[in-house]
């Protein structure tokens, strides 16, 4: 095949997603990854508990006429990328966002962002969102749901998340709460443990840690 559609992680290749023989269809295939990339509302940035982003690379069978491809780090520096291929080079490369997942306790289910919002979300009447440790706690009535991420961070990434997207589509129907206030995160205790979730699970910061690599 003349072109690849890889996935990389920190900088190394992770995966080929697909393979081309024309550049119209790897192109067309690249730019529709990447605008399903942007509609990720809430991203993985971190993975065994160690820090991670992701780019995907268009590469091309080497020719004679190369020219080099430049990406941003994090801190705006223009970084050269270099391919350990003797067959392809990089024709194009973009930042991508991966869909993060987060433990429906209810469910013992891992669940996308997309999948929370459609599913309780998109319900009748107001509801309350607050951050508790590394947990969600989703209040819609007399229901309450728990959920939980890898980290304290991610879970208040999420909550940041919801809200940008929330304020852009003039949702009103969302209460969103940092558990910054000792008294709330006392009441979350109170309720949560009342209705027999552990207290020691709801106590806890984070279920991963960095690995040794």
């Amino acid at each position: 095949m003349d072109f690849l559609v890889v996935l990389f992680k920190n900088k190394e290749k992770k995966k080929i997603i697909n393979k081309f023989k024309t550049e119209k269809r790897a192109i067309s295939f690249f730019k529709k990854k990447i605008e399903e990339s942007k509609s990720v509302i809430f991203n993985k940035e971190t993975e065994n508990g160690n820090p991670c982003s992701y780019e995907l690379c268009l590469l091309k069978r080497k020719s004679k006429s190369t020219s080099p491809i430049y990406i941003k780090d994090e801190i705006g520096r223009q970084i050269k990328v270099e391919l350990d291929s003797e067959d392809y080079e990089i024709y194009k490369v973009e930042k991508y966002r991966i869909e993060e997942l987060f433990l429906d306790y209810d469910k013992n289910k891992k669940i996308s962002s997309q999948e929370f919002i459609k599913k309780y979300l998109n319900k009748s009447g107001i509801k309350m969102i607050s951050k508790l440790n590394n947990k969600i706690v989703l209040q819609n009535e007399d229901k309450i749901k728990l959920f939980t991420f890898k980290t304290c961070d991610d879970s208040e990434r999420f909550i940041d998340s919801l809200v940008t997207k929330f304020n852009s589509e003039g949702k009103k129907d969302c209460i969103f709460v940092k558990d910054y206030s000792t008294i709330h995160r006392k009441y979350l205790y109170k309720i949560l443990t009342d209705i027999g979730f552990p207290i020691d699970y709801l106590q806890r910061y984070s279920t991963t840690f960095p690995s040794k690599k």
